[in-house]
């Protein structure tokens, strides 16, 4: 006779289980992305130079951009609501976001190659190649978040190495020509590849006829976080842009060079909602009162392997360095203290912004963004005018540090308010 307390915990044994497979899963595919980024960014910054590799690294930041407006109209809402639903309701809601996002690639990738032409020089070639292939990296990461949403970690782990090994060819191709836009063709040409065997994988052709009725249905939470997601990778983009006028395009490159170094976590941070967004839902249904927890070791453990990652890369030779980044290994490694600072201001913040999203707080959420913004450009433009590249890099680490305090004080509100909610609904029944 099976006794009450075994009745608890044999669920409660496989719902550990199935979380953990999910994060696992969730950490394979960050893994996968890690060494993606990671790899490209190495062999470009080998093969082109400073300079050029800092022109490569303005489209990236630009691409970071477009990325965010699609996951704030389409992948974001999904993930908050079709989280462990039905197949059949998932299935649809995938169809709808997954039509927005390719439609959102396509016209921001003609608005940007018109840009990228009209330019010329050396941003021109590359903002209009970047435009060519933004529809099938919107689309591929498109793929992933509706991937998690279900539960279905393994597709999207499988998918990403799909890119992966499409990239290598592509990237050899590239190294024959020797050129920003050559390599910025090859990486977007790979994730198109990724893109099309994500339709084959999920079995749903993504519809773009039904992107309006998809944005009217998400509008309460889809213009909030496109808003909040675009302050982001906008505020990412102005320091950039005024980071290379104000000090240089070499400038940029260093920059980009030492968040290389710290590539494992920056990835994991940008695609952070993947794994943590859903699981931040499951446990706010499941048990509510935990939630807080889930988001305290979610980003203080993030934040712990940043900061060990960093003291590593302390202790590296520069040979080691210089293998792994070639001429920007002298600049970049002036800045990995406080790069790693950053880095783990952010990744505390995650926690917290995981799960604010949980909660569906978009207006707590965007608050903190838009503050996390202003504080972000402020100190990193600001730095840059007071000691160059190294100021601004700290600028940015101060930021960062200041941003996650803000998250923190709104999440605890956000649960609080929670809590007193059903005590007055019982007082005014």
């Amino acid at each position: 006779m099976t006794t009450e307390g075994e009745k608890t915990t044999a669920p409660a044994g496989s719902a550990k289980r199935a979380l953990l497979g999910r994060l696992s899963w969730g950490l394979a595919d960050q893994a996968a992305s890690s060494v993606s980024n990671f790899a490209v960014g190495v062999y470009v910054a080998r093969s082109l130079g400073l300079t050029a590799f800092g022109v490569f690294s303005l489209a990236w930041v630009t691409y970071g951009v477009v990325l965010n407006v699609s996951r704030g109209l389409t992948t974001d809402p999904l993930v908050v609501r079709f989280s462990g639903v039905s197949e059949a309701s998932w299935r649809g809601a995938v169809a709808r976001s997954s039509g927005t996002a390719l439609g959102v690639g396509v016209a921001i990738g003609a608005a940007c190659a018109a840009i990228g032409l009209a330019l010329g020089g050396r941003l021109g070639p590359a903002f209009a190649c970047l435009g060519v292939v933004l529809p099938g990296l919107v689309l591929q990461d498109a793929w992933r978040f509706s991937f998690f949403a279900a539960g279905a970690g393994r597709k999207a782990f499988v998918n990403d190495l799909v890119w992966c090994v499409a990239l290598v060819p592509a990237m050899v191709v590239a190294a024959r020509w020797g050129s920003v836009a050559a390599f910025l063709l090859a990486w977007g040409a790979s994730a198109a590849v990724a893109a099309a065997y994500g339709c084959l994988q999920s079995g749903i052709r993504p519809r773009p006829a039904q992107a309006r009725g998809w944005l009217r249905e998400q509008r309460d939470l889809g213009y909030r976080y496109l808003v909040e997601n675009v302050s982001l990778s906008g505020a990412s983009q102005l320091r950039a842009y005024g980071l290379g006028a104000i000090v240089g395009v070499g400038a940029v490159g260093a920059v980009r060079g030492a968040e290389l170094l710290l590539g494992p976590f920056l990835a994991v941070l940008m695609g952070l909602s993947l794994v943590t967004v859903p699981e931040a839902a499951r446990v706010l249904r499941q048990a509510p009162h935990r939630l807080g927890k889930f988001c305290l070791l979610l980003g203080g453990g993030q934040a712990a392997a940043a900061l060990l990652w960093g003291a590593a890369l302390q202790l590296m030779p520069d040979r080691l360095g210089e293998l792994a980044l070639g001429d920007v290994w002298q600049s970049a490694a002036e800045l990995i203290a406080p790069v790693t600072l950053s880095v783990a201001g952010a990744g505390l913040g995650t926690g917290a912004a995981a799960g604010l999203r949980a909660l569906a707080a978009a207006r707590r959420s965007l608050r903190c963004q838009l503050f996390a913004s202003v504080c972000y450009v402020g100190g990193g433009l600001g730095g840059a005018v007071a000691a160059g590249t190294a100021g601004s890099a700290w600028g940015v680490a101060c930021a960062s540090v200041c941003s996650s305090a803000v998250w923190w004080l709104q999440l605890r509100s956000a649960l609080r308010e929670r809590h007193h909610e059903p005590i007055r609904e019982v007082r005014t029944s």
